[in-house]
């Protein structure tokens, strides 16, 4: 499969392959299942396929798998139900396959835990680990040219320190999300992303730690909340968030229209200002929101502590932290009560941010690929419908985002709720006949 390179090290792939996945979380798994069920279906017209995943084995956010945390999703809307009913890879059939489809069934829930859903994840993975690589960081994709026209790319990973090249047709990029932090926060062992949460959870207890802090109005830092004060006992658990109070999902049956896939076909053809309100109208149903259950959960504790007079559980609504000074000992954080401007000090062992994520910016993983880009006046990647980046003249390879393009495609770019028919639609893309099939691509340079 693989010849060796220059003398720096290097291995290029002896193979062209038709599409190079970047990145291997859920949405390029679903699509590495759509290009495993065409293959089968279609064996003579077979896609070579490798998606490049830097971890080690499988993991989605391993360090928010909170035990009783459930999808905030249908099952249904799992890597393939919503493109084919009939799939052998859907959550129905995991659960088949575990012993445990009457058992859920008796459950009456469409909800199903977080853990589960990631296990279902890891039984997908398993069944295409022929086209995964793990352990290879992608550093640089770069345009490979023949004849004047750019007819494939070079994925350039890194693999234990040596950089190995596979070359494609065709890019997805799918590297997910990275969790955001204040510009003045300095990651430490006491300040840290919810990301974290599970991974840091067991020293925290074995500290028994007086008081932990955490940061954030959304689903991540209530459930962190709620986790970190029943697991630590002995602790106060403080939450600051600017909001009078957690504000519930919007998942009212009208409102989740707005992640239906005929949802995405009304978004990319609207004007400019109709898009910019659609995702206004519709964050309440996924940005800086909490299940109403858990709000609920939240205020019981809150105020059975109140009556018991033992208190543990502090919420700060309608507060801000403005400060925070690390020392050998301990954080110490100034939050301001905003409508006062009164502020406090309080001497934390942690402080966790729940401050969401944000998307990775494909021009900068792309390197030298991007200059082969169009970007709008706002310096935004322009997208088609097929989630493939628009390319100057002569650009005969292509690249595809999955994730990225909420300011074309709306505010399921990046969510579960439309993934399997997003890769439906990038595979289609794919396969159509006015994606050129460039003979000998291994020798072009």
């Amino acid at each position: 499969m693989f010849r060796c390179g220059d003398a720096k090290g290097s291995v290029v792939s002896s193979e062209v392959y038709d599409l190079v996945g970047i990145g291997f979380g859920p949405s390029n798994l679903a699509l590495a299942i759509a290009v495993d069920e065409h293959n089968r279906r279609t064996p003579g017209a077979r896609l070579r396929t490798a998606f490049l995943e830097k971890q080690p084995t499988f993991g989605w956010h391993r360090g928010m798998l909170i035990d009783d945390a459930t999808m905030q999703v249908s099952f249904l809307k799992d890597l393939v139900t919503m493109r084919d009913p009939s799939s052998d890879f859907s959550f129905l059939c995991y659960l088949r396959d575990r012993g445990r489809l009457v058992d859920f069934i008796n459950h009456k829930t469409m909800f199903p835990l977080r853990a589960e859903f990631h296990d279902y994840f890891e039984w997908a993975a398993a069944r295409v680990a022929d086209q995964v690589h793990y352990d290879r960081e992608v550093v640089s994709v770069r345009p490979v040219e023949r004849d004047g026209e750019v007819v494939a790319f070079d994925v350039v990973a890194s693999d234990g320190g040596a950089a190995v090249t596979y070359r494609a047709r065709n890019v997805v990029v799918a590297t997910g999300l990275r969790p955001r932090l204040p510009e003045d926060a300095m990651p430490s062992d006491r300040v840290w992303h919810n990301i974290e949460l599970m991974h840091r959870l067991p020293e925290l207890v074995a500290a028994a730690p007086r008081r932990v802090l955490v940061v954030g109005a959304g689903q991540s830092a209530a459930e962190a909340v709620a986790e970190l004060h029943s697991a630590l006992p002995g602790t106060a658990v403080s939450a600051v968030f600017a909001r009078y109070g957690y504000a519930p999902a919007d998942d009212s049956p009208f409102a989740n229209r707005i992640f239906d896939p005929e949802a995405v076909d009304h978004f990319y053809g609207a004007p400019e200002e109709v898009k910019r309100s659609l995702l206004d109208y519709s964050r309440g149903t996924n940005y800086s929101v909490v299940d109403l259950d858990l709000i609920e959960e939240l205020y019981r504790r809150e105020y059975r502590e109140r009556v018991s007079g033992e208190r543990r559980l502090d919420i700060r609504n309608a507060s801000r932290v403005v400060y925070a000074r690390e020392t050998d000992e301990a954080v110490y954080a100034t939050v301001e009560f905003l409508p006062t401007g009164e502020t406090e000090v309080l001497e934390c062992d942690a402080v966790v941010y729940a401050t969401g994520f944000h998307h990775i910016d494909v021009f900068d993983l792309l390197g030298r690929a991007a200059a082969t880009c169009v970007r709008d006046a706002d310096g935004r990647a322009v997208i088609g419908r097929d989630y493939r980046l628009a390319t100057a003249p002569g650009v005969r390879a292509g690249i595809y985002v999955q994730g990225g393009s909420e300011h074309s495609h709306g505010i399921t770019a990046t969510l579960l709720s439309n993934t399997a028919v997003r890769v439906g639609e990038i595979l289609d893309s794919v396969l159509a006949p006015e994606v050129a099939v460039v003979p000998e691509l291994a020798q072009a340079r």
